[in-house]
């Protein structure tokens, strides 16, 4: 499998990737179907931190039903290449048509809770995103629209001010910090 070599290869930035990449290894390497939402435990995600050619912008949505700006992506549903979901999800998302990523391999990785919701006028029960994120580029200048039935605005950010945005203090903290961070790390290099 494809993506359980690239998690395997993948080496993580902090603590946090490193005890989060253990757990998705094992529940990759069980066989627990993992790629489809039939799973109400946990499921694969692929987000996308899609930054400027420039590296000084970052693209969000406000989520609907976080009610906060956020980065974009989505479930696998059954796709085992987490790239094209996030490519996918982003052009479905914010109505880029032109969205490339920056490299191939995983740029970062994080399991994230979700708490119980409603959608579409059934119960969601609580449950893990095992997220795998990219990072892709666009051009700012390009017309963005909203997905009306999960995003009501979207827009480009300096990166600090993408993690302001944000209403969601672990993912402040925790994941976009980290994802500013390992930009500017790379752009250092």
């Amino acid at each position: 499998m494809e993506l359980l070599h690239a998690i395997r290869a993948y080496q993580p930035w902090n603590e946090q990737e490193q005890r989060d990449q253990n757990e998705l290894l094992r529940r990759l390497e069980s066989g627990e179907d993992l790629l489809t939402r039939d799973n109400l435990s946990a499921h694969l995600t692929a987000s996308a931190w899609v930054v400027s050619p420039d590296r000084t912008r970052v693209l969000m949505a406000y989520h609907n039903l976080y009610d906060s700006w956020a980065w974009l992506g989505g479930h696998a549903d059954g796709e085992g290449d987490l790239l094209s979901v996030a490519l996918r999800e982003v052009r479905e998302e914010s109505g880029l048509t032109e969205v490339t990523p920056v490299e191939e391999d995983i740029f970062s990785l994080e399991i994230l809770t979700v708490d119980g919701h409603e959608k579409k006028g059934r119960y969601v029960p609580s449950h893990l995103h095992l997220n795998v994120t990219f990072l892709l580029e666009a051009d700012p200048e390009a017309p963005v629209r909203c997905k009306e039935d999960e995003n009501s605005r979207v827009g480009w950010f300096s990166l600090e001010e993408a993690i302001a945005a944000s209403s969601e203090p672990w993912f402040r903290e925790r994941v976009y910090s980290k994802l500013n961070a390992k930009l500017r790390a790379r752009s250092e290099a």
